[in-house]
């Protein structure tokens, strides 16, 4: 039988016990079946060490120090937006080192500094972070009985065309709605149509569909409010509360005087806070719906038929837990003092 050459931890550890206790190596060599070569060189190792375990073999060297990844980091931390090929270009100028953007991707990984897609949320000013802190502690302790007499409302802009969203950004887990990783942006654009509805626990309006032109104040009242509202206050009873946002047409005084006059009940919302209002996430599913058809509509009167068709087929028990998840919403915009919010 062949003398072994490469030994496992019990085999080393015999050896050195019986060199310890007096054995010759010859003789060791010859009782464990091994290589007087290996035997020598294991008994050298372990007077120097004092151990009986392979130092560990260096791979190949790294590309960078560890003063030029700190520098990655701080940089990709200071220009979150920056891409791995940018940042690569600018440790060369820096350092004269040249690193591909694999290494600089390895590098980020391993301070738990990702490449995502930033949030893209509506700006918030001070004085509206203060309105919407205020809004969800008056809010945050209300029961289930109470957000079931709400209407959720609100329009919504469904396009031809989306966006790509290509960009990323540098973040950390669980960063994402911190404001340095989100990219503000206003709502609506492109070829497409407006739609509006309301979500209540109770149940959900039809989906309205504007048809060409401006929403102005005399269209709102006249095909949302009278048709629509009017009606779901009728069957709820004095307690129903509206909910619409601070949109112009909305705050229109002959909106307001209708409202008055048929005894409606307005909820009174902080501006720019789409990520309190539930319906939101309503247009979202919508909008994943629309983006299942195959092939997608490629006119205006083919969005106007999948967006009714998808519309009634929602789920109804989502809607229910969106709206359940009011109280979580006004907790998590008080824990960020008003401002965004993952929701």
């Amino acid at each position: 039988m062949p003398q072994k050459c490469n030994l496992d931890m019990f085999t080393k550890g015999r050896t050195i016990g019986m060199l310890e206790c007096g054995r010759s190596q010859t003789e060791v060599s010859q009782v464990l079946n091994v290589s007087q070569c290996a035997i020598s060189k294991l008994w050298k190792r372990f007077q120097i060490t004092g151990n009986v375990a392979r130092r560990p073999v260096p791979g190949r060297p790294k590309v960078t120090t560890a003063r030029q990844d700190r520098y990655l980091t701080i940089t990709a931390r200071r220009q979150r937006k920056i891409s791995a090929s940018e940042l690569s270009s600018a440790l060369t100028t820096a350092t004269g080192v040249r690193v591909s953007r694999q290494t600089v991707y390895r590098r980020l990984d391993k301070v738990g500094l990702y490449a995502r897609r930033p949030s893209v949320c509506v700006p918030l000013t001070s004085a509206q972070k203060r309105a919407r802190l205020q809004w969800s502690l008056e809010h945050r302790q209300w029961s289930e009985q109470q957000w079931r007499n709400v209407m959720f409302s609100d329009e919504s802009r469904f396009c031809l065309e989306t966006d790509s969203r290509r960009t990323t950004i540098w973040r950390e887990r669980g960063t994402r709605f911190y404001e340095k990783n989100i990219t503000e942006k206003h709502r609506f654009a492109k070829q497409g149509v407006m739609v509006w509805a309301g979500i209540m626990l109770g149940g959900r309006t039809d989906l309205h569909i504007f048809d060409k032109g401006s929403i102005t104040g005399k269209r709102y009242r006249d095909e949302v409010l009278e048709p629509t509202v009017r009606l779901f206050r009728g069957a709820v009873g004095h307690e129903f509360i509206f909910m619409d946002d601070n949109a112009t047409p909305h705050r229109a005084a002959l909106v307001d005087d209708f409202l008055e006059s048929e005894d409606i009940q307005r909820m009174q919302w902080p501006a720019n806070s789409p990520d309190l209002n539930p319906i939101e996430h309503v247009w979202d599913m919508l909008g994943r719906g629309i983006a299942a058809f195959c092939p997608p509509p490629s006119s205006i009167p083919e969005l106007k038929t999948a967006l009714l068709q998808v519309w009634e087929t929602l789920s109804t028990e989502l809607i229910i837990t969106l709206i359940e998840s009011m109280k979580n919403r006004c907790a998590a915009c008080v824990a960020a003092r008003g401002g965004h919010t993952p929701y």
